[in-house]
């Protein structure tokens, strides 16, 4: 079957995963990038990634996505209580290797990352922001910078990219509008031969909570249906 670009691009962000976590070397992540651009089937594109812990295979359909009811039913944080406070981060820096942030961590109202030869993960979904906006400027040049924030942000993303990508993605589409309450969230920067993917997608911690919290109304239905 012929591969779409968003199948693509979902590989070529496992691939920056992998070299931000140290899976993959320089040289074989780019070997890999070059050739995930240039397939045309999935054939093509699954041995790429096919030794890298991705449940379900990127190629396959997205799983577990939450419902638009559940989405827009229940904020899955309290934004308010996570806005203000000192930063504990307000860069990252990889150069033939990688750097992580994610997890409970407060993000500057500047934040700068470079990747060169290397990769580097910037998780904004479970974060406290020490201001109610904050500026990410990603510079990646032959490398990968990946950065995740959870769907009911306030995001724009702006950035450049040459003979590589600087790009968004939603992989939980019909999550309603931005929380009102919710941090806005800026990406900016340049790719060179690399690339930059911003992605929109529940944690698994709030997918746990989106489900807890739509549970009471399915119950309440599945009683309708029994009267």
């Amino acid at each position: 079957m012929r591969a779409s670009d968003a199948e693509r691009e979902r590989v070529a962000e496992t691939l920056r995963e992998a070299v931000a976590e140290g899976r993959l070397e320089m040289d074989e992540f780019e070997q890999r990038l070059d050739a995930t651009y240039k397939a045309r089937t999935h054939g093509e594109l699954e041995p790429l990634i096919s030794d890298l812990p991705v449940p379900g295979g990127a190629v396959a359909p997205v799983a577990g996505r939450v419902p638009a009811a559940a989405g827009r039913a229940v904020a899955p944080m309290d934004w308010a209580g996570r806005i203000g406070g000192p930063a504990t981060s307000t860069g990252g820096f990889a150069f033939w290797g990688g750097f992580s942030r994610k997890g409970r961590w407060t993000v500057g109202r500047i934040f700068t990352a470079f990747a060169m030869w290397g990769g580097g993960e910037i998780d904004l979904r479970e974060a406290r922001f020490e201001d109610r906006e904050v500026v990410i400027r990603c510079f990646a040049i032959m490398g990968g910078i990946q950065v995740k924030v959870s769907p009911d942000v306030q995001l724009h993303v702006n950035g450049v990219g040459v003979m590589g990508g600087f790009d968004e993605q939603s992989k939980d589409a019909d999550f309603g509008d931005p929380a009102p309450d919710a941090p806005r969230v800026r990406v900016t920067g340049f790719a060179l031969m690399g690339g930059v993917g911003v992605d929109r997608k529940w944690s698994k911690a709030q997918r746990q909570r989106l489900k807890e919290a739509e549970r009471p109304r399915l119950e309440r239905w599945d009683e309708g249906r029994d009267d």
